[in-house]
């Protein structure tokens, strides 16, 4: 969300900027709303500015609802669908126009104060307005502007739906919307503030100048040069001892980020991180964006049990794709780090750290594992398992998405009500299987209920997959946060312990707080909002960022790794803001200066490469509204990064990608 309709334009006017100081460009804003928008981005492209006057002609009785509009010079449009649907006649249409058309010509002539209106012939006129929801209004500007004759017409918006957006594509030069929601309510609902704009403030806009150096307000610093100034550096973005100690303080989980899965700065940098936390300030967990037992098989070896003899082989649990994500250099060298430090704890008794997954993929996994945990300790309660778990046998072996498919379409059988039996079952056990023996057992035991729990919670997801992106995302991040809350309470459970601290590693996307973010506007959530609003002071979130590159990622879903070039970020973007401080690697935090509040809280473009990377499609694949000051505590920019290296890399990684050049990203 926009804080108000002059942010709006400053964004707006940082995807505007191959506007910027061209003789030819002239902004209009369509009044009233759309001139405190428009006179932001004609102040930043240093371009005349005028008011285009539009009145929405209402229906009778119900004047909120557009059946047409005019415009300047007296053109109007109307919908001749809604016109004969409401049985509005001539002579009802007649007289709305010439009310309304006396309202347009009242507000040229206060606005201007006698100044004509600007020639547009021959230029490149933008309209702007604070947004779009039918679009009545701005069609009609458009269809009245043409009558002057310019040479090219730009519609630029910060909020519209994007069908909307689409219509207007076909029919001028260019199309700048700032944010689509894809539930689109009201262009109000965009904003905190979006008050009526009165005809006082259009005449001061008017009369202040966009153009004249004598009138312009006393140069400031840029957002690049404030930032610049503050920042923290942070060699191989690991920032210094000093500065994560007032960053972490007193925090029990702490949240860090990558904007890839697949750069080996990201991880490395939070991999140093993490080793400081858990030596430092006695964090005992590693909780990574994983599926619950592949990442435990590396906890047992991390914590010297389990059969695996080295970090490789603990690895080999991550099959499924995308395997590199932990199946790589880094992760293998921490995880051996790791599992040393644990041996130096038990000579000197201190707390161990462990390694834990939060994700729910691992369907068929987790029923085997439940099944092999019972047979164990409760054979009678492993037969009853299996009855119940055979319902997820018309599913081929670890593929939940064709159980999921079949669950939510009636081609299979769903199984929730034999998921929820089971995970039930343990629970009402789970005293009697604890009484069986220490430590271990407890543990082997909470391994099990976990999985039982991602079985439940897996079922409902995948049958989601196919009912909605955002319920689908949101039973995730909801399952990581339940799981994450689930692993606290769990390393809190003896008395005399100093409480239990966690470290989590995750995407940008789950790490960082959704509020902060244009998919808030969908009703999504994110693991760092749920953390904060469970945790408040005792979270942190950290974010990484880079400019450009390679990565590690796959063309399709279930491809091969890739070594990719990472084109230059957009215009506009949080990371193109990052760059232009000509630092290469450095931590930003509005929490720890902040004169950083300002340019990290303007909403911007943030990019956002997951296991996928697709260059040719960039904004729509890859980019997002965010505003980076709420979106997370604090945020490493590293300038130019390097793919990460797979376990087994193949030739196709091995060959690379050369890095296409681009005039702009689509």
């Amino acid at each position: 969300m926009f804080r108000d309709r002059r942010e709006a334009g400053r964004v707006l006017a940082n995807l505007l900027g191959a506007y910027r100081d061209r003789p030819d460009v002239i902004v209009l804003g369509l009044a009233r709303g759309g001139l405190p928008v428009a006179w932001e981005v004609a102040a930043a492209l240093h371009a005349p500015l005028d008011a285009f006057i539009v009145r929405k002609l209402g229906a009778p009785g119900h004047d909120e609802f557009a059946v047409g509009a005019l415009a300047s010079g007296g053109r109007v449009v109307v919908n001749g669908d809604v016109i004969r649907g409401l049985r509005i006649s001539p002579g009802q249409l007649r007289a709305i126009a010439e009310r309304e058309g006396r309202e347009l010509v009242r507000r040229e002539a206060a606005y201007r104060g006698g100044r004509p209106p600007l020639d547009v012939a021959g230029k490149t006129v933008i309209l702007v307005d604070d947004g779009l929801a039918t679009g009545a209004s701005m069609f009609a500007a458009v269809q009245a502007l043409r009558e002057s004759q310019p040479a090219h017409i730009v519609i630029a918006v910060p909020a519209a739906p994007e069908s909307t957006c689409r219509e207007f594509a076909a029919l001028v030069d260019d199309v700048v919307c700032a944010s689509m929601p894809t539930q689109f309510l009201a262009v109000g609902e965009s904003f905190w503030d979006f008050r009526q704009v009165t005809d006082e403030e259009v005449r001061q806009l008017l009369a202040t100048s966009t153009t004249d150096p004598s009138t312009a307000p006393a140069r400031v610093p840029t957002p690049a040069e404030v930032l610049s100034r503050v920042a923290i550096d942070a060699p191989s973005g690991v920032p210094p001892r000093e500065t994560l100690q007032e960053l972490i303080g007193d925090a029990r989980i702490v949240l860090i980020g990558e904007s890839s899965h697949g750069t080996h700065e990201f991880y490395q940098a939070r991999a140093t991180i993490t080793k400081w936390l858990i030596e430092e300030k006695g964090f005992c967990a590693v909780a990574a964006e994983a599926d619950w037992p592949d990442a435990y098989r590396v906890n047992r070896y991390v914590r010297g049990l389990g059969v695996d003899e080295t970090a490789e082989a603990a690895l080999r649990g991550f099959e499924r794709f995308p395997a590199w994500m932990w199946r790589n250099t880094v992760v293998r060298d921490f995880t051996d780090w790791l599992r040393i430090r644990n041996r130096q704890c038990e000579s000197k008794q201190h707390r161990q750290a462990g390694f834990y997954g939060l994700d729910l993929y691992s369907l068929h996994r987790s029923i085997r594992e439940v099944v092999t945990y019972l047979d164990r300790v409760d054979p009678t309660a492993a037969m009853r398992a299996r009855n119940r778990y055979a319902c997820f046998d018309h599913a081929s072996a670890d593929d939940g998405q064709a159980y999921g498919f079949a669950a939510a379409f009636g081609a299979g059988p769903s199984c929730e009500r034999e998921a929820i039996e089971q995970l039930v079952d343990m629970q009402r056990n789970a005293l009697a299987y604890a009484r069986r023996g220490g430590l271990l057992a407890e543990d082997e035991l909470f391994y099990a209920q976990q999985n039982a729990q991602t079985v439940r919670n897996a079922e409902v997801y995948y049958r989601a997959m196919f009912s909605g992106r955002v319920d689908s995302w949101n039973l995730r991040d909801q399952h990581m946060a339940e799981t994450l809350e689930a692993l606290l309470k769990h390393l809190d459970r003896h008395d005399g312990a100093p409480p239990a601290r966690i470290v989590v590693w995750a995407h940008n996307s789950h790490v960082g707080d959704a509020r902060a973010t244009e998919v808030s506007a969908d009703g999504q959530l994110t693991l760092g909002q749920l953390v904060r609003q469970r945790y408040g002071d005792q979270s942190r979130l950290i974010g990484f960022s880079t400019y450009s590159g390679t990565v590690t990622a796959a063309s399709d879903w279930g491809g091969i790794a890739e070594r990719k070039g990472v084109r230059p970020a957009l215009n506009g973007s949080i990371e193109e803001l990052l760059h232009e401080t000509g630092k290469s690697s450095f931590l930003v935090s509005a929490e720890l200066t902040p004169e950083a509040a300002d340019p990290l809280g303007v909403v911007r473009l943030g990019r956002a490469i997951g296991v996928i990377y697709r260059p040719e499609t960039e904004r729509q694949s890859h980019y997002f509204h965010v505003r980076p000051a709420d979106q997370f505590d604090a945020l490493i920019h590293i300038d130019r990064t390097r793919a990460l290296e797979p376990l087994e890399p193949t030739s196709s990684w091995i060959a690379g990608e050369t890095p296409e050049t681009y005039p702009s990203g689509l």
